[in-house]
């Protein structure tokens, strides 16, 4: 085993010297990052397909394609990440210069995960080259020929005293957690996460935790099934299954359920061509274990579609089970796999009130036509994030926020998300030394008057809502109201030759 201690104190050491906070080194890591990809397409391509039976195209979709667009938008905007938020002044600091400036936390962990191994690891690395951290990445042994990939290539593109990739198995993540980080990032489970939440506590170092949980999905009546059955097995089935914002499950009434399984049914058929044994497109699962616990699942419900095995290859076909109960063992726990339960329900009421009694999830989906039925969903329940009419693709969107709420994650990351993850928030005060006497009131000895004049310049009152908003006005409206009677009735001469003794002007 390394000595992660020597490892870690030398990357600190890279960090003082101050480089990692540059603009241009930011740039240029970013870039070498772009180029190791542009470069290595074909082998991470291979690696995937060893490790996952993952499609090229897949692939490149959902792992280089998709960490490619995010580094160009961080290198395209780095600049403007990177300066300081100037945010609104009272009359106390009207003229000191406030800032809110981003400054990198020093030393990150990415863990990565397995079953995206290249998009989940990358991705995090993003954020923190360009919050201008060094990092230490740890890629999941269970996708081994990416790890092993992803050290070469970060040793040949990368600067080496900032970003260093660490291999091994459980033994050697323990030992690592026990190294003092100024953050860490962790994609993976729930058991894991409260690992990596326990030694983080110890220094007291923040986290983001990117988990998973069973998302669920609602299919209403009156829908296009057969456009619902594409979009949700396309879902379900990438990575075979192995998704941590896949559908989970379906709430549905059982007269939905119906049909919607005959439209499933023809959409698998489509996509692989009839036999998703022998369909290029379709992946395997990652290794003996999970398929074992996803295998121990099938054994829940009526399975309608699917169901077919093969343990040496760890191939479990796309399998609809029907009248699944939440008693199931497929409703226990993250299905995580090609395994799709179906749950009828009553109505959308039902269907709200169980994902309120479950914890909540990453991803919830919901088809629908009926925007009252879609907005009672939003407002009554919380998850990471909602794809309406549609699974999964939110999650490419860089402008919006990825990560889970609870028990499916803290923190999120994507696009501007990550610099901010991956940054923290320096509040910046700036002031002269003189002009001192604005300041006596602040000193003591403390008198009404002071509180008077502190009270004027700080204090702050809820704006009023709805007619009451114009009473503050109302005395001036009085007043011009009042000027044009005297002006209409008395006349402007009239008024002029009355003030004059009072302004002191004279003829």
């Amino acid at each position: 085993m390394a000595d992660y201690s020597k490892i870690v104190g030398e990357i600190r050491q890279a960090f003082r010297t101050g480089k990692t906070k540059t603009y241009q080194w930011r740039r240029e890591q970013l870039l070498q990052l772009y180029k190791l990809l542009e470069e290595s397409s074909k082998e991470i391509e291979d690696a995937l397909y060893k490790d996952l039976h993952k499609h090229r195209i897949e692939a490149i979709v959902f792992e280089i394609a998709l960490v490619k667009n995010d580094l160009a938008n961080a290198i395209d905007n780095l600049s403007e990440w990177m300066k300081p938020e100037k945010p609104p002044k009272n009359l106390l600091v009207a003229m000191d210069t406030l800032m809110i400036q981003p400054e990198p936390f020093g030393v990150s962990l990415v863990i990565g995960a397995w079953n995206y191994p290249i998009q989940l690891t990358l991705l995090p690395l993003i954020g923190a080259i360009a919050a201008g951290n060094c990092c230490v990445i740890k890629p999941s042994e269970l996708a081994h020929n990416i790890a092993i990939l992803l050290e070469k290539l970060i040793n040949k593109y990368m600067d080496n005293e900032s970003i260093r990739v660490v291999n091994g198995g459980v033994q050697e993540t323990t030992a690592l957690l026990k190294e003092r980080f100024d953050q860490i990032f962790y994609t993976g489970n729930n058991v894991v996460a409260k690992i990596v939440m326990e030694a983080a506590a110890k220094h007291l170092t923040p986290v983001v935790l990117e988990l998973g949980g069973k998302s669920p999905v609602y299919v209403d009546k009156g829908v296009d099934m057969l456009t619902v059955a594409k979009r949700l097995m396309w879902g379900k089935t990438c990575n075979s299954g192995q998704t941590c914002i896949a559908p989970d499950y379906v709430m549905c009434t059982a007269e939905v359920q119906n049909e919607l399984i005959e439209k499933i049914r023809i959409v698998i058929d489509q996509f692989y061509d009839g036999n998703t044994a022998t369909s290029e497109c379709y992946g395997r699962i990652i290794n003996d274990r999970h398929f074992q616990r996803v295998k121990s699942m099938l054994k829940s419900g009526d399975i309608v579609i699917g169901g077919n095995i093969n343990e040496e290859e760890r191939y479990i076909s796309p399998t609809v089970i029907k009248d699944v109960k939440p008693i199931d063992t497929v409703m226990q726990s993250e299905v995580f796999g090609p395994v799709l339960p179906i749950m009828p329900v009553m109505n959308e009421d039902q269907a709200i009130d169980y994902i309120n009694d479950g914890e909540k999830p990453l991803a919830m989906y919901i088809f629908s036509n009926n925007n009252k039925i879609v907005d009672k969903f939003l407002q009554q329940t919380s998850s990471g994030g909602v794809t309406v009419n549609d699974t999964v693709i939110h999650a490419g969107v860089m402008t919006l926020p990825f990560g889970g709420v609870g028990h499916s994650g803290t923190g999120s990351y994507h696009g501007k998300y990550s610099f901010d993850a991956f940054s923290h928030k320096r509040s910046v005060l700036k002031r002269s030394l003189a002009m001192d006497f604005i300041n006596a009131v602040r000193y003591p000895p403390y008198t009404d008057r002071k509180l008077g004049v502190i009270n004027f310049l700080t204090g702050k009152k809820p704006k009023r809502t709805g007619i009451l908003s114009f009473l503050p006005f109302l005395p001036l409206v009085l007043f011009g109201a009042f000027l044009a009677f005297v002006y209409k009735n008395v006349g402007l001469e009239t008024i002029t030759n009355k003030l004059k003794p009072l302004i002191g002007k004279k003829e």
